[in-house]
């Protein structure tokens, strides 16, 4: 016996580098074959798949962010800044004072009068109602509008400026447009008063006219001589 091992056959290493080298060769054929099947193949589950814009994993893209709109605020120490408002076209009534309105009277109403024929008038009215005598203003304080159209009236009725004006008179010549002159009605009345006005300061002015009256003297004192018409106050 000796004490030489047995040499190793060669045969076994070319065997395992083969076996190695032959696994790689069949892997890399493999990996090969299926990339040229994936290019071929046309109608594969991928290409089937509906392509979604957007976000990771074909998720909808993000929507933008909504802006607030920002209040503005003031600074402090400073007033605010409504919103104006439209402004309305006032009508032509509204636009008359307060005043105007309040001046507005009936034809008929003693509020319409001066305070001075006013007050004496009504004392002469609460003593005549006392005596049994009713009495009414028929017509006091008129429009110079009115009294315009009731001056035409007259000229056309008498004929000339000089014959109305007897009867009637132009707006700026006019007492009752003033307030300062009273038409009384009925009868009884002017009568009353024509005898008893010089009392309460009120006074017949014409002759032609029973039923006109003004306060042309202080209460207590005697009324001055009827005049014809009103024409001659106009000369």
């Amino acid at each position: 016996m000796t004490n030489d091992l047995p040499p190793r056959r060669p045969f076994s290493v070319r065997a395992r580098l083969l076996s190695v080298t032959g696994v790689v060769v069949v892997a890399s054929l493999l990996i090969w074959h299926a990339q040229v099947i994936d290019l071929l193949s046309f109608d594969s589950d991928a290409d089937k798949q509906p392509v979604v814009a957007g976000g990771p994993n074909g998720s909808p893209p993000p929507a933008p962010p909504t802006r607030k709109p920002v209040k503005k605020t003031a600074a402090p120490g400073e007033t605010p800044t409504l919103p104006s408002k439209p402004k309305k076209t006032p009508s032509p009534e509204a636009t008359k004072s307060t005043a105007e309105k309040k001046t507005q009277y009936s034809e008929e109403s003693i509020e319409g009068l001066s305070p001075t024929l006013r007050s004496r008038l009504r004392k002469a009215m609460a003593d005549a109602k006392a005596q049994g005598v009713p009495m009414r203003i028929n017509s006091g304080r008129r429009s110079a509008a009115k009294q315009q159209r009731l001056f035409d009236e007259a000229i056309k009725k008498y004929g000339s400026y000089k014959k109305a004006i007897r009867w009637v008179l132009p707006p700026d010549k006019s007492e009752h447009v003033h307030g300062r002159a009273v038409d009384i009605a009925p009868q009884s009345a002017m009568t009353w008063l024509e005898r008893a006005g010089w009392k309460y300061g009120i006074c017949r002015v014409y002759a032609n006219e029973p039923w006109h009256f003004e306060a042309l003297r202080a209460p207590g004192r005697k009324c001055p001589p009827l005049q014809t018409s009103s024409a001659a106050e106009l000369g």
